[in-house]
């Protein structure tokens, strides 16, 4: 039997932080270790065991024992959706911290958030630059920029997740209760269809700091690897955003879909699927072939497409033999 420990038992924290854990024993002593040198000491976490059949909860159990703030949470297997939202429904902090368990936070991640969201009422969330990792923990010369592409985040959050993936971002647990939580129904893209919510609201900022302060493990297996599946999911929340925005986004929408049909066809080239890589390059022009020679990410995609016979060495070499770009989220 998997140790329960008690949250309202200890002091109120400031933030809590939720870790969805599924099948990753091999990493989450490495997320969970971040969180102990954490500079900013006033937090709890909560590990939701979302149904594992590895050793992942005996792996937790001696953080939860040794750390009073550590707690682990098990639920039947419900996708990350169900185990951020069991997860919050949980907390106790005023501000929430999302953080995968095989990502990590830099020692100052939460000092440096909690103090902005703390001293500036009107921002909402606050997220970092962010280091991509290669799967055995190493770091890479590759960085999630988090910089958007157009002024109103509503707008920018249609062509590009610039919070860029789901262990950057701490935010309002009122911002939860106003959004009503991850949407449950999707398998992929949960988090920008709640970023999108919370930035059609317009009563929040997104606050961007400038610093690398968390690291995006980038490894061989994960649900970004169903490419199809993403493109479904994708889908539905950009019609789902443009029914509830309809014109505020209208003019946007071609370009939102061609940067995610560009996402796509990165995702495909990498899982090693050409002629998917090439269907997804022709949709993203159809939809706004001006990304192509405005973004400069956007143009390399194109190239890497046409000329996989050398792209494809570089994104191996990149991250290391038996890892892949394939979740990269820019």
């Amino acid at each position: 039997m998997a140790h329960q420990s008690n949250p309202s038992m200890h002091p109120t924290p400031t933030v809590s932080v939720i870790v969805p854990a599924y099948n990753v024993q091999k990493y989450i002593s490495e997320a969970l270790q971040s969180l102990v040198c954490q500079t900013w000491q006033s937090f709890e976490v909560l590990i939701v065991n979302d149904g594992s059949t590895d050793g992942t909860a005996e792996a937790v159990e001696p953080w939860c024992q040794r750390d009073p703030r550590f707690h682990l949470l098990s639920k039947p297997n419900g996708g990350l959706a169900s185990s951020r939202n069991w997860g919050i429904r949980h907390a106790r902090g005023e501000f929430i911290a999302l953080l995968d368990a095989d990502d990590r936070y830099l020692p100052q991640k939460l000092a440096t958030h909690v103090e902005i969201l703390q001293h500036h009422s009107e921002v909402g969330i606050v997220y970092s630059v962010s280091r991509i990792i290669r799967d055995d923990g190493r770091p890479t010369w590759l960085t999630l920029s988090g910089r958007p592409i157009h002024s109103d985040p509503l707008l920018a959050m249609l062509c590009k997740n610039f919070i860029g993936h789901g262990s950057n971002a701490i935010f309002r647990r009122a911002l939860f209760d106003q959004i009503g939580g991850f949407n449950e129904s999707l398998r992929s893209c949960e988090d920008l269809d709640f970023w999108l919510k919370v930035a059609e609201q317009g009563s929040h900022r997104f606050y961007r700091h400038p610093q690398v302060l968390c690291e995006y493990r980038v490894r061989p297996s994960g649900l970004s690897f169903n490419v199809k599946k993403m493109q479904e999911c994708g889908e539905q929340v950009l019609q789902a955003a443009f029914n509830r925005s309809t014109e505020k986004v209208r003019t946007m929408m071609p370009t939102a879909y061609a940067f995610f049909y560009r996402l796509l066809a990165r995702l495909a080239l990498t899982a090693q699927e050409p002629e998917l890589a090439k269907e997804y390059i022709a949709k993203a022009v159809a939809s706004d072939g001006s990304i192509f020679w405005r973004d400069p990410r956007s143009l390399l995609t194109l190239i890497a497409v046409h000329l996989q016979s050398i792209s494809r060495p570089l994104i191996r070499f990149s991250l290391a033999p038996h890892s892949s770009l394939l979740d990269l989220p820019k």
